[in-house]
Formats: structure tokens, sequence, C-alpha cells
């Protein structure tokens, strides 16, 4: 230890939900924890990134939060970050912080992240789905993917402290579309949200429908928000805009724990600190220390550089951002990086990639969207079937926020019949309205919008990967990640598949279909001469995952490095695939995981 370095008994590289609950845990064991965040501080009021979203120009899922989305140039931010204006320009390194090859075969990585204190929480939908027997069990059930090196059993104890920590609303019994997901006693925190009218239109309108021999039946969303006072956070007052930030925190997000982990006196957190380089003992093979660089502004390159030394390393810096760390860590002695023995070390990237629908209910039929949160249903019987083996399974949301997401409505309609065009496909003979004719169309065709997002599993592959782009570097001049990425025909499947569900949903409704595809995307691909284009879900998986042998996964199931003892990776990126449920839950419950293994270890 070099003189003057303060030795804690783990450090730990990121603050968002998995870096915050291992520190709460190890905080409550009286063990001393450092955190090194690399953006900036939680701020005193949420106000301020209130503030900052209302003044925006883009209305963005990064827009409220620190660095400014527009006008970026990745190359002098000292913590960039992947954002959705990145997507437009996703062929401009010069704009796009993820520098992507975009080269024969490959597609856009289309999610983002955030470097923030608190982390990327701070925008998360509040979706708490546990995964599946079979998401566990992939390679054994379907001869698919991957089989994680834990059953769905063992995670049960995790499973239900993270719905504690998080506070998840649901009724158990809503949640019966797979046997023996919970204890016969289990009862969730608090009861669930209530569903929108959306969602009971949809409930009533498919009874009875059955679709590749499953019952097509709509189930409450368990959901990290609050239907009762929790944690001295407010119920939830229905405002629309989850996505990008709840103004009120009754969803919640990361700083909740981040906050108690600091209040226990023995979690210190040291913020615009960008971990740079993984240090390890060659004698030993246990990681020495990890350097970091700081910086004031932004966009003003490092102002200075420090040591960090602990017992125990936790690297929770998020699937992109953690592997590009150890990658950076290279050495003569280990030229694939640190924990990388198995050359897998930022390999295995998955999203749940996006096939998303919409459609308009019939005249007379008004759904009322846009009244609470942004979707409190979903569609969960098509996530485990028999048909795993042969194509990719698929979780149907159904949104609350009428066509906002495929078409930015209001605001394209309402431009439509102002000016007499037709984006939304909604005035095809070119009307202009103004005054209470404006008002009244808008009224009849708004409140009868309907969407679906079909959120689709993607198996593990090692060609889907983050490495380093050394000639394209950061604010600090450190290399930034590039990506490779593409879709498996046994995902495609799936978005076939989605497709043919989805548009046989809207017969039932008796909705006419409005779903487009956009053939001069960067994501658009094409499956059985059908075309499609996706988005991203924001669910960044894979690149460290864990397995049961170190030749070829990074982590054991306790998420420690098969390499080096003292040091453990949590995060999305120790997944061995992607499941069928939006990954949070998961993430917390794998956390408690590895901090009970990490306290063991510092108990001995």
């Amino acid at each position: 230890m070099m003189d003057g370095t303060v030795k804690y008994d783990v450090v730990i590289v990121g603050s968002g939900v998995s870096g915050a609950i291992v520190a709460l845990q190890l905080g409550l064991e009286n063990r001393k924890v450092l955190i090194l965040e690399a953006g900036p501080p939680v701020p005193a009021s949420r106000e301020t990134y209130m503030e900052r979203f209302y003044t925006s120009a883009d209305k963005m899922p990064e827009s409220p939060y620190p660095p400014n989305t527009l006008n970026s140039n990745p190359a002098s931010e000292a913590a960039g970050r992947a954002t959705t204006l990145d997507l437009i320009n996703v062929a401009d390194p010069s704009k796009s912080y993820l520098v992507q090859n975009l080269g024969h075969g490959h597609l856009p990585f289309s999610s983002t992240y955030e470097r923030i204190g608190g982390g990327t929480l701070w925008h998360w939908l509040g979706t708490s789905l546990r995964l599946l027997p079979g998401d566990f069990e992939m390679r054994s059930r379907y001869g698919r993917g991957r089989d994680w090196p834990i059953e769905y059993e063992a995670m049960q104890p995790f499973y239900a402290a993270a719905e504690a920590e998080m506070g998840v609303a649901c009724d158990k019994d809503t949640q019966l579309y797979m046997k023996g997901l919970y204890p016969n006693d289990y009862v969730y925190p608090m009861p669930g949200v209530v569903p929108s009218f959306v969602d009971a239109t949809f409930a009533a309108g498919l009874k009875g429908l059955e679709l590749y021999g499953q019952p097509i039946q709509v189930a409450p969303t368990p959901a990290g928000r609050n239907t009762i006072p929790y944690q001295d956070r407010r119920v939830c007052a229905g405002n629309t805009n989850c996505i990008p930030i709840c103004p009120i925190q009754a969803k919640y997000d990361a700083t909740v724990t981040l906050n108690k982990a600091l209040n226990t006196g023995n979690v210190t957190i040291q913020y615009k600190s960008v971990a740079s380089r993984v240090v390890v003992d060659g004698a030993t093979g246990r990681i020495a220390s990890i350097d970091y660089m700081t910086y004031t502004d932004p966009r003003g390159g490092a102002t200075g550089s420090g040591t960090a030394v602990g017992d125990f390393y936790v690297l929770a810096a998020h699937a992109i951002e953690t592997p590009r760390l150890l990658l950076m860590s290279a050495t003569d002695e280990m030229p694939k990086g640190v924990a990388n023995s198995s050359d897998q070390v930022g390999r295995n990237l998955m999203d749940h990639p996006l096939y998303l629908s919409w459609a308009l209910m019939p005249d007379g039929q008004p759904v009322h969207p846009m009244r609470g949160p942004m979707a409190t249903s979903g569609i969960e019987t098509l996530r485990d079937t028999p048909h795993r083996k042969d194509w990719a399974a698929f979780r149907i949301e159904i949104g609350n926020t009428a066509w906002a997401f495929p078409i930015n409505d209001p605001y394209t309609t309402t431009q439509d019949f102002i000016d007499g065009t037709n984006s939304s496909g909604l005035n095809p003979n070119g009307a202009r309205l103004h005054g209470r004719a404006l008002i009244d169309r808008l009224n009849g065709l708004m409140t009868r919008q309907i969407r679906m997002s079909n959120l689709v599993e993607q198996q593990a592959q090692a060609r889907n990967r983050v490495s380093l782009a050394a000639d394209h570097v950061d604010g600090l001049g450190l290399p930034r990640p590039r990506i490779d990425y593409t879709l498996s025909d046994y995902t495609r499947q799936g978005f076939r598949r989605a497709r043919e569900v989805n548009s046989r949903i809207y017969r039932q409704l008796g909705a006419r279909e409005y779903s487009t595809v956009d053939k001069s995307s960067p994501s658009y691909f094409e499956v059985d001469g059908q075309g499609f284009d996706f988005y991203g879900a924001g669910h960044i998986m894979g690149t460290h995952l864990m397995g049961s042998s170190s030749k070829d996964s990074v982590l054991d199931h306790d998420m420690r490095s098969w390499d080096h003892p003292n040091l453990f990776m949590v995060g999305s990126g120790a997944f061995p695939s992607s499941g069928t449920g939006n990954p949070t839950l998961t993430v917390a419950a794998l956390s408690f995981k590895a901090a009970g293994a990490l306290i063991r270890e510092l108990r001995k």
C-alpha cells in the first residue's frame, strides 16, 4: 500500500443499484467501503434534474441528467455515456460515444445508460418482474444459449430481499401464469398498482384467445412503485413520465439505497472519479488497487489522479463500462485484460431488442391513455413455452402512453392536422383544422391510441461484444467503447412471431393497426422476406457473464472472478442469458447474493 493511502475493506466502482445494494449490506456489517463514482453527485433535490428536463430542447430519457445531451462531443467528456441522440449519429464517432461497427451483418446497439450518482435507475420504468425457471435453464431445456450456474429456487430469497428493498407493488395471485414462482405464504411489500383503462380493455377483449397453444392473458406488472407510503417515498400520483424521471420519487431509484448506505457511517463516496486501471499483484493474482482520474468540469479534462486500495473490490459500473475498465487494464502479463483468461470479457453483449406496434381502437371506443404510469400490465404467457427451442420468446408490455413512443404523439398528429400532412397515418385526406374542429378531431383520435412493446430474448454470442476503440478517446484520454452487435436468426424469428401475435391481438380487439417499418433505419433487418426495425430496451446485459467453468465464463455463481479471488463484478453484465423479463429486479437480487458471499469472505 502506498504511504498515505487509506485502505478500505472494500472498494466499489459505481453507485447504481448493484453497487448501492452491496455498499449497504457491507455498511450494515461495519465494513469500511469506498465507492468510486464516475459521474457528478446526487443533487440535494430532484428538482435540479426536473428543471434540466423542462428546459432541454430534447426530451429523451437522458436529458435530465448531466452532461448535456445536446451538442455533445464524446471526445471531450470525462464521463461520457451512450444517449438516445447518439443513435441519430450512430455512424459518426465524433458525435456518438459508442464507436459502432456497422459493417456487413452488423446492426447498431441501441440502448443507453447513465454515469451519475445513483446510476441508470434514475430513468427506469419501474418494471420488477422475476425471471422464470426456464430462463435459468435455456441450454438444458431448449438446447439454446447457456444455462445459469444458479437455479430459480436458489434465487427465491434474493428476489424477496430485492422486492423488499425496492418496495415492489404486486399481488402474488395475479402472477400465477407460471407455477412455482413464489412460496405459498409469500406476500409482496405492498398491493399492486391499479391497472389502467387501457389494460382493462385488453383484458376484456382478449378473453378466450389462444395463440401457439397458450392463453393470451393480461397480468398486472410488478413495479418498484409505491401504492402505499414506503421508505419515506410518496405514493404514485399517476404522472405518466416514469421515464425520464419520477417527479415525486414514488418510483424506487438507487439513491434510496445509496443514501441508506451512506447513513451507516461506514460508506464513503467519491464523485467525479473515473476508474482507469485495475492493478493486479503479479505474485498472488489478487487485485492490489484501482487507479482513478478526477475532473471538475465534465468537459474540461483530468484535474488529478489517485489510487484506491482495499482487501476486496467490486465492479458495478454496468455492462459496458465494467468490461471497458478490465480491457483498459491489460499488461504484458495479461494482454487480454484483467479477469480475462477465458477471453469472455466484453463478449456476449445482449439486450431485449424491442419490436414495437401500435393501433387505433374503433370509433366510439376510447381507452383514455396517459392516465397513470407508463405501463402497468403485460402479456407474460409467451415468455416460457416449448417454442423456445425454435424461436426467441418475448414478453409484451401494454403501453399506457398512446403513440408517444412510436411516432412522438401528441405532437406528430397535431402537426398533421394543422399542416395538412400525414406523418401519423391518421390524416390521409390532408385535412387542415383549427379551433374546436382541431380539438375535437384530436380528442377523438388520441383517446383511442394503443401500443405494445415486445421484449425479445437474445442469446449470448461471443461476436456481440464491447472492445476498445483505441483511435477514439474520451475527455480523459481513455479509449471509448467499441461495439460489435447483431441479432441471431433465433432472435429474428422471435420478431416474426411477435408481429404475428400483435396483429392477431389487434384484430381480436377490433383495432386498426398502424405499425410501420422504417427501411432507412440502421436498425432495419429482414427475416423470411419480412422487414423489421428494432429499438433498444435499455437492458444492457452480458459482457462479464457467470458460469460453471473458468474456461468459458468470467465469474462464478457468486459473481466472483475466476482469475482473481478478491474481485467481484455485479450488475446485468453477469447474466449468461437475457431471459424474458426486465433485468433490474434480477440485478438487485444477484447483488444481495454477491454481497452475502463477500461478507462471508470478510468474516474469515
